[in-house]
């Protein structure tokens, strides 16, 4: 059984549209997720991180734009994470 050779480039170009799509989205969510972590620092607000089915809350101390957030608590002291690690945030 051989596949047509446009049928073969048709499929190749869905695959590497859907893969684009995904790192434009993943990049949008992270600036999304800078800003909410910006104003809550700014605002002197604590958050909860919500990191591979994990939560993590605290106070931000500093924002590594495209990289990571550093924060504090009570239980834990300092605390750091990577930007790309936030499944979800949530402020009260």
């Amino acid at each position: 059984m051989t596949a047509k050779p446009n049928a073969i480039r048709h499929c190749l170009f869905t695959v590497l549209l859907c893969a684009s799509a995904g790192v434009a989205l993943a990049d949008t969510a992270i600036k999304g997720i800078e800003q909410a972590l910006a104003q809550a620092q700014q605002e002197k607000k604590g958050v909860t991180l919500y990191v591979q089915g994990q939560t993590i809350g605290g106070g931000v101390v500093r924002i590594e734009p495209g990289q990571g957030v550093e924060m504090r608590s009570q239980q834990y002291g300092r605390i750091v994470v990577r930007l790309d690690r936030i499944d979800a945030l949530a402020q009260p």
